[in-house]
C-alpha cells in the first residue's frame, strides 16, 4: 500500500510541473511563430514552423466572417511589405492568458507595435507530435 501511495503522490506532484513545461512551450511558440514572425520580423519560414498547416484566421469585418489559411496569409503579407517597405517596429506583447488541457491550449495575447495598442488575439494551440501549433486565431483590432 505504501509503494502504491507514494507513486500516486509522484504523479500528482509531476502533473503541475508538466502542466507548467506546457505552459512555457505554448508561450514560446507563440512568441517565435506569432510575435516575432508575424509582427516583429515578418518571417514566412518561423510562421511555417509554429502554426499549424490547416491553421485559419477568422476575420470579422463588417458583420461578415471570413476564413484565411496560413500561406494566404502569408502572401498577404508579402505583398504588403513589398508595396509599402518600412522599418521594422518596436514590438511589444502580453501573455493575459494561457491555459492548458492536455493537447489543447488558448493564449490571449495583448500585442502593441510602436507604442500603440493594436491587437488582442485568441489563438487555439494543439500538441502535435513535433510540438505545440497554432491551429487558429479569433482577435480584435483595437482602432486607431
Amino acid at each position: 500500500m505504501h509503494e502504491g501511495l507514494v507513486f500516486l503522490l509522484t504523479i500528482l506532484a509531476a502533473a503541475p510541473a508538466a502542466a507548467e513545461d506546457d505552459r512555457t512551450a505554448v508561450e514560446a511558440v507563440v512568441k517565435a511563430a506569432y510575435v516575432d514572425g508575424v509582427h516583429a520580423d515578418f518571417d514566412p519560414r518561423a510562421m511555417r514552423k509554429g502554426f499549424d498547416p490547416a491553421f485559419r484566421m477568422q476575420v470579422l469585418r463588417d458583420g461578415t466572417i471570413t476564413s484565411l489559411t496560413l500561406e494566404e496569409w502569408i502572401e498577404r503579407m508579402e505583398k504588403s511589405v513589398r508595396e509599402n517597405p518600412a522599418p521594422k517596429p518596436v514590438v511589444r506583447h502580453e501573455f493575459k492568458l494561457v491555459d492548458v488541457t492536455g493537447t489543447a491550449a488558448v493564449a490571449r495575447v495583448e500585442l502593441w507595435r510602436d507604442g500603440r495598442h493594436v491587437f488582442t488575439d485568441y489563438l487555439s494551440l494543439y500538441k502535435r507530435p513535433d510540438g505545440w501549433k497554432i491551429a487558429a486565431k479569433t482577435f480584435y483590432a483595437h482602432p486607431k
